[in-house]
């Protein structure tokens, strides 16, 4: 008779079925035993974890469900007290689902070793599952782990030994991979495929974490690929991919195996059916993949080894099919390589051609990444690409917001002085339907385009207007200053023009009411105006032709009242911005001296005296000080409100913390940096100048006690030395133009005494300084060079950017800072992208009162294959005789 229940406790079972019956037991004893089996037997069964994913799920709150995970992770803690727990596998399994979901369950590291010591599978299944999740390097606990794991991978079932390197790839640590890095190299050489497969992406994720190590790993690394086994091959070609991309002593060392490569991707492509590696009709497109990858990491800058891999290139672009996104996607790999590498020009034209047939592809994943690969390829061989601008321009249309941006960029890189027109209509109606987030950054790139290649000064005007238009409020604030800087040193004909077409456009805002929408155009239309009105006035005004290639209406001269009644309706609106009607108002005042007949300037005067009383303080001093030039001081307006002589394109920064942010391209950026060096601040954040900065930007007045001085103490803010100074924009503070008159009313000076302050005699020739060169940073093929020329106290500085990469650098932006004690004026830079071989330059100034030693801390940043880059540095290299 058998007592299967009894079965787990031999001491109770009777004399003749327990061989170790000891008689000495009392029945008292024999009770306690049987009573302790069977509250075992009683014991509640864990919940099993598929019935807790069903708890966790029907929680209808996020409370609800805290309270079935606090439950179970107590009752969990709980059984890790009982020192051999039946169902600590189970419960482990639980608490990893717990972790998943974002809940704490640390408290199962020790737990999961005691798994992994286990001798059973599916207890170091789950133990070392559980280690990958909950151990890190940081921690502690993970050496306890090193001992095991080496046991484990010296075992004799495979299984085991791949869970011990999966969990070594995934959590060692540089102390840890030392340690174990002999076994990983032993197991490579194992002739078992799937423990060899394991140990190559073990000794994967072993090189990224020490690199050092990557010696160790070289000889067995190479045999791998004369492996049969497709798992063994693609594990092999990822390691040595890894190494030639962090060594570049390795690289050199496997460029040897490009035959190899060669062959293997040959038999791929010329393999008939085999089920096991086929991919909807293509033989193992990811070991293809992964050989694509690594065939142009060994062929970039190598002649040799590009040669040996152009015929299969070849035999890849032609022969894969094209009908499933398998076949797409070794294409696409076929395409960086043919493009990385030094390949023949026809294999070019066809990887070109094979992304054209991607934007055709109805799949937008596909045409996002022909667009996107198109934009790093453009500058290789751009007359491939241009062959498919009308597919290109066509994306601008399509409905999916990332697709059109690429659109959008990769339009002005194709954009030439050949199709400029063409491309500027196009993209001209793009920007006139296009979201908001597209139109800043598409009109400034429209801006820039026409200014560089504009096949003519009308043309050019005209494309401005446009973009000013059909961008509206979402034009940057650069765009406004750089329009007004291009009409200011244009011909006088095309001042003229420029005035009259901006007329056009204000008149219509003003009618229909939409001003609102376009005000950077009102503030360009009231700066020209202003300063060119008598030429919208005049009678040769008529003489000017106004229909351009788009058909527009003849312009219609108005009279001198019908324009100031438009200024009113305008500086009457409760929707413009202050910052329009500071221009509109400054505008007006201008107009008095632009307009002949009285009526207009007794108008214009009491539009302008409504202004002293205005609710906004800056319009109500604007309004005030105004008023003082039709009244006391009335013949000081001819002179003060002449026309601005034309504008140089440079930016002033004065220094100050702040931390608002602003345009990159145009502006310098600033930040404190006490920690790194208290009298260096590398610019991350300032605002152009105010009335303020520019009064101190101007040069200080010597004596006041002259009568001479007293009088240009009311010019202070305005720079008249020489005709082409930069003088203060019309946004800024009356204060800057017009400060306090007293001295020459208590001096009663003269008004003959301005005669010839205004014309300013030409400077004498000098002697150019001799140049000298500083490098100030050379890295991953960037060169920056300052190009120094001395003269007394300000420097002039051409920083020239030179590259060797094979790859254009977009974004390019170049900036700098100095101590306070100096004054730093950077023109604008020759362009914003940096094509391989090619060049960019930018202009700085830098004044020194004091004469002290010149540093220089400069920043680059750029985006180069798709990634950002940012490069820093400190000049102080200068020639020390620099200011003298």
């Amino acid at each position: 008779m058998a007592y299967p229940m009894y079965e787990v406790d031999w001491s109770v079972l009777p004399p003749d079925q327990n061989r170790r019956f000891n008689p000495a037991f009392n029945i008292a004893t024999i009770k306690q035993v049987v009573n302790e089996a069977i509250e075992r037997v009683r014991m509640q069964t864990p919940t099993r974890l598929r019935d807790l994913i069903r708890q966790i799920r029907a929680a209808r709150t996020a409370a609800e469900e805290r309270s079935v995970v606090n439950k179970e992770c107590a009752y969990i803690r709980s059984t890790f007290r009982e020192e051999d727990s039946v169902w600590r596998c189970r419960n482990i399994a639980k608490l990893l689902y717990i972790h998943m979901l974002g809940y704490p369950a640390h408290f199962g590291q020790l737990e999961c070793l005691k798994l992994i010591a286990s001798p059973r599978f599916t207890d170091k299944r789950v133990g070392y599952l559980g280690a990958m999740l909950l151990l890190d390097e940081r921690q502690d606990v993970h050496l306890l782990i090193t001992n095991c794991l080496k046991n484990d991978l010296n075992s004799n079932t495979q299984f085991v030994v791949g869970l011990a390197l999966c969990t070594l790839g995934a959590i060692a640590s540089p102390e840890m991979a030392r340690d174990l890095a002999s076994e990983v190299e032993r197991l490579i050489k194992s002739p078992n495929a799937y423990i060899k497969k394991k140990a190559a992406l073990c000794a994967f994720r072993i090189i990224r974490r020490v690199p050092d190590l990557m010696e160790m790993f070289l000889p067995a690394t190479r045999s791998l690929l004369t492996e049969k086994n497709h798992g063994v091959l693609i594990t092999g070609v990822t390691l040595i991919t890894e190494m030639c991309e962090n060594s570049p002593d390795t690289l050199n060392h496997f460029k040897k195996i490009v035959p190899n490569l060669v062959r293997i991707l040959k038999n791929l492509i010329l393999a008939g059916y085999s089920p096991e590696h086929d991919v909807s009709g293509v033989s193992d497109p990811f070991l293809q993949v992964k050989i694509l990858r690594l065939l142009r990491i060994l062929g970039k800058n190598d002649a040799e080894a590009s040669e040996a891999m152009n015929d299969i290139l070849a035999q890849v672009a032609t022969n894969t099919e094209t009908s499933k996104n398998v076949g797409n996607t070794i294409l696409y790999e076929t395409v960086l390589s043919i493009m990385d590498i030094k390949s023949e020009s026809s294999l070019r034209v066809l990887a070109i051609n094979i992304l054209g047939r991607f934007l055709l592809n109805n799949d937008k994943n596909i045409r996002y990444v022909a667009l996107n690969t198109l934009l790093r390829t453009v500058h290789v061989d751009t007359s491939a690409v241009q062959r498919h601008r009308t597919t290109i321009l066509e994306c601008l249309k399509d409905p999916d917001v990332s697709i059109r941006r690429r659109a959008m960029e990769l339009s002005f890189a194709l954009i030439n002085s050949q199709n400029i027109r063409a491309m500027m209509k196009e993209l001209l109606l793009f920007l006139e339907r296009s979201d908001a987030e597209f139109k800043a950054h598409c009109s400034s790139a429209m801006v820039l385009a026409a200014e560089r290649y504009a096949p003519s000064n009308k043309w050019h005007l005209d494309t401005l207007f446009q973009v000013l238009l059909k961008a509206g409020n979402y034009l940057r604030d650069d765009t406004v200053s750089n329009t007004i800087q291009i009409i200011s040193s244009a011909p006088g004909e095309r001042q003229a023009y420029a005035s009259q077409r901006l007329w056009i456009s204000l008149e219509r805002s003003a009618v229909c009411g939409d001003s609102t929408e376009k005000q950077p155009l009102i503030q360009v239309a009231a700066w020209t105006i202003g300063e060119y009105g008598d030429m919208l006035v005049s009678e040769a005004s008529n003489a000017i032709s106004m229909v351009d290639d788009d058909g527009v209406d003849e312009f219609v001269r108005p009279s001198e009242e019908y324009v100031i009644d438009i200024y009113q309706k305008l500086l009457w609106s409760t929707q413009l911005s202050i910052t329009t009607k500071e221009f509109l108002l400054l505008s007006l005042a201008k107009l008095s001296t632009r307009f002949t007949t009285q009526p207009s300037q007794d108008k214009i005067r009491v539009i302008i005296d409504t202004f002293g009383s205005h609710i906004h303080i800056e319009l109500q001093q604007r309004g005030v000080e105004l008023s003082q030039l039709f009244r006391q001081y009335a013949n000081l307006r001819p002179a003060l409100l002449e026309r601005m002589p034309p504008m140089e394109p440079v930016t002033t920064v004065e220094r100050e913390d702040s931390d608002t942010e602003t345009e990159p391209a145009t502006i310098v950026q600033q930040n404190s940096l006490p920690e790194q060096d208290a009298l260096l601040d590398l610019i991350i954040g300032s605002e152009p100048l105010s009335n303020g900065d520019v009064e101190h930007a101007a040069p200080a007045v010597a004596n006041n006690n002259t009568t001479t001085n007293d009088i240009l103490d009311l010019l202070s803010g305005l720079d008249l030395s020489t005709p082409s100074a930069q003088p203060p924009p019309l946004s800024a503070p009356m204060s800057s133009v017009f400060t306090t008159p007293m001295s020459v009313a208590n001096n009663n000076v003269s008004p003959a005494l301005l005669d010839g302050l205004f014309t300013s005699a030409a400077p004498m020739p000098q002697m150019q300084a001799p140049e000298t060169v500083v490098t100030a940073l050379e890295r991953n093929g960037l060169r920056v060079e300052l190009h120094v020329q001395r003269g007394g106290e300000t420097a002039t500085i051409t920083m020239k950017a030179h590259s060797s990469a094979n790859s254009a650098m977009s974004e390019f932006l170049f900036q700098a800072a100095v101590p306070r004690t100096f004054r730093l004026d950077m023109m604008s830079p020759s362009g914003s992208v940096l094509t391989p071989q090619g060049e960019i330059t930018q202009l700085l100034k830098i004044t020194n009162p004091s004469k002290t030693p010149l540093r220089l801390r400069i920043r680059i940043s750029y985006t180069i294959d798709g990634n950002p880059v940012l490069e820093q540095a400190e000049v102080n290299n200068f020639p020390p005789d620099l200011f003298n």
